[in-house]
């Protein structure tokens, strides 16, 4: 499992991803603020998919927000438990996390695809 950026997925998916993730980023954005400073993890991951999915905690349903992805959140403990991320690659993993409180760690799932991607927050 690659984690960062993948070719395949700006070319595939980086266009529909971007104009959901800008409706609604200052959620997410505030989202991953409050799971950070409550101690939850420093390590957000936001999941998007078209289908519901059983991984983390739905946030928002594409129906409701008018968007093309349903967001889950959860965080890498959760990845970790269910060996989305080997456990011998978990320091590989947070050394290529980003600064949260500039980009989301989003991991995009369609049908078999599967990839992280770190997306700017939009600026002001």
């Amino acid at each position: 499992m690659d984690i960062v950026n993948d070719p395949e997925l700006d070319g595939k998916y980086l266009g529909t991803v971007s104009q959901d993730f800008v409706k609604i980023a200052d959620h997410i954005k505030e989202a991953s603020y409050q799971i950070r400073v409550r101690g939850f993890s420093d390590y957000p991951i936001f999941i998007i998919s078209k289908e519901e999915i059983p991984i983390g905690q739905l946030l928002f349903k594409k129906e409701e927000v008018g968007t093309e992805w349903n967001y889950n959140v959860t965080y890498i403990d959760e990845f970790i438990q269910r060996k989305l991320i080997k456990p011998d690659k978990v320091d590989l993993f947070k050394e290529a996390y980003k600064d949260p409180d500039e980009y989301c760690c989003l991991f995009v799932i369609d049908g078999i695809f599967t990839n992280f991607v770190f997306i700017p927050y939009p600026v002001d």
